[in-house]
């Protein structure tokens, strides 16, 4: 597997990179080639005044390279200019990329640093399954929340197409998870299920298979709105990751699941992995 590694070499996303558990799962899960995205905005351009840009990149990149070659991985990396998440998407798609990690700050919708933006634009336009790996808030010299990815898993599902393919990430991702929390959230906002669907019944059959790979799970049904209850549910439950499709099968569902993957983005405390629809759907 290839993954891309999205950063502009501040302090978010340089604790991604130097975050040995991060590096450790992605291995786990099959991850043998890591390639360096960072994209110089179109506003940046060489011999700007203050700033030695291309210096600080360079060293930042050879760093960066030099502490994912010791982990075990393969490295390229690739200096881009344009909109990051238009760059990061199109280079994930050149190099056949399996997942897009990229470090979020996350405190507030109005927050404004580079890889949060970034961080929401490509959970609205990812090509690929995206992995945002929430640091520490609040800090200036922040910390990653440094335990493994997976092994907590708070998997969010209404039954879609789309739904039903990130639970498909789970056969690799099951090498790095030990527990997982199989969540559907019944509400008037979202089209109703057939009758003759049974939420709770639907899970079972998910959990179970699950358990047949030894991993220990549990299923609710909730109800109110999406955004929230899956918020409330990582408050309960503690995953070190919540796993989401971003946009459903009709074009009302794209609208709600592409504005609740969003939501959850910016607002949960900890690491957000979120499952597009396949490229040829």
């Amino acid at each position: 597997m290839k993954a891309i590694c999205a950063t502009d070499l501040s302090a978010a996303s340089e604790a991604t990179i130097e975050n040995e558990t991060c590096l450790e799962c992605l291995g786990r899960i099959g991850v043998e080639e890591i390639h360096l995205v960072t994209v110089i905005p179109s506003n940046v351009h060489a011999g700007m005044p203050g700033i030695d840009f291309e210096t600080r990149r360079e060293q930042a990149l050879d760093r960066y390279r030099r502490v994912i070659e010791d982990a075990g991985f393969d490295v390229e990396a690739h200096v881009v200019r344009g909109t990051p998440h238009r760059r990061i998407n199109g280079v994930a798609e050149a190099i056949g990329a399996s997942l897009t990690v990229v470090g979020s700050r996350g405190k507030s919708p109005l927050e404004n640093r580079v890889i949060g933006s970034t961080a929401r634009n490509l959970a609205r336009t990812t090509v690929v399954p995206l992995l945002v790996n929430r640091i520490e808030r609040g800090a200036d010299d922040p910390d990653i929340l440094r335990e493994h990815l997976f092994r907590r898993m708070l998997y969010a599902t209404d039954f879609s197409q789309n739904a039903e393919r990130a639970f498909e990430t789970f056969s690799y991702l099951r090498h790095a998870t030990q527990e997982a929390t199989l969540v559907h959230v019944e509400t008037p906002k979202d089209p109703s299920l057939p009758e003759d669907v049974d939420p709770e019944a639907r899970l079972s059959e998910l959990a179970t298979s699950l358990e047949d790979w030894g991993i220990e799970t549990r299923t609710e049904v909730r109800q109110g709105d999406p955004a929230d209850e899956i918020l409330a549910a990582e408050e309960e439950y503690e995953p070190t990751t919540i796993l989401v499709g971003s946009r459903g099968h009709s074009r009302l569902r794209r609208l709600l699941l592409g504005s609740v993957s969003e939501d959850i983005v910016t607002r949960a405390n900890g690491n957000v992995m979120l499952v597009p629809p396949s490229r040829t759907a």
